[in-house]
């Protein structure tokens, strides 16, 4: 049997950054999504999804919608430096310093189109897309792993667990699996979830 590790090659998923200044019209319009790191878990970053989408209207994108509670934001806008224009919304306006990743829309269909996993629940499945290139500690995931498997692509680690996320001592330690890089995590459902909020917001 082979290792449970394998490498998919992806061109970069992210942004191109320009300016940090609110959107103009006039160009081109796209639908992005954004990341948020650690926000309304455990008791840490709460942060209501009405601010979200408020801050969001503030900077001026189009069409601003949420997903469940975890920091996950679709909208329209030009191209720019998205990330950083968000993350200084927040702290501006709440006082909320998190870490934000933004992808535009054909992107973040190409970063799902890496996951060679095809999980009977997609609870089990959960894509660690990362803020950075990162490195991974195959080590440790050798010496926690049961049934689990892993999977790079360029932007993402996918984490396969049959048995369950929640019983998995392996996303447990994927903080100490994936080195040298911010990651903020999705399961499958989740991920296509967002995906149609896209191409939903694409279509118009």
């Amino acid at each position: 049997m082979g290792h449970p590790f394998a490498v998919f090659g992806l061109s970069n998923p992210r942004q191109t950054a320009s300016n940090g200044h609110r959107m103009t019209l006039g160009a081109a319009m796209q639908a992005w999504v954004a990341l948020l790191r650690g926000v309304n878990v455990g008791g840490a970053a709460k942060l209501p999804m009405a601010e979200l989408r408020a801050v969001a209207s503030d900077i001026g994108w189009q069409n601003p919608q949420t997903y469940i509670a975890s920091g996950n934001l679709v909208f329209q806008a030009e191209a720019g430096d998205h990330a950083t224009l968000l993350r200084d919304g927040l702290l501006s306006r709440l006082g909320l310093d998190v870490p934000v990743l933004v992808l535009p829309h054909s992107a973040y269909r190409a970063c799902l189109a890496t996951c060679p996993f095809r999980p009977e629940q997609g609870s089990h499945l959960h894509g660690f897309l990362t803020f950075s290139p990162p490195r991974l500690d195959m080590a440790v995931f050798d010496a926690l792993r049961t049934t689990e498997e892993i999977a790079a692509a360029d932007g993402v680690v996918w984490l396969h667990a049959p048995d369950g996320i929640g019983r998995s001592k392996v996303a447990e330690k994927m903080h100490k699996i994936i080195c040298g890089a911010q990651t903020t995590a999705r399961n499958l459902n989740t991920l296509r979830h967002l995906l149609q909020m896209l191409d939903d917001s694409a279509a118009g």
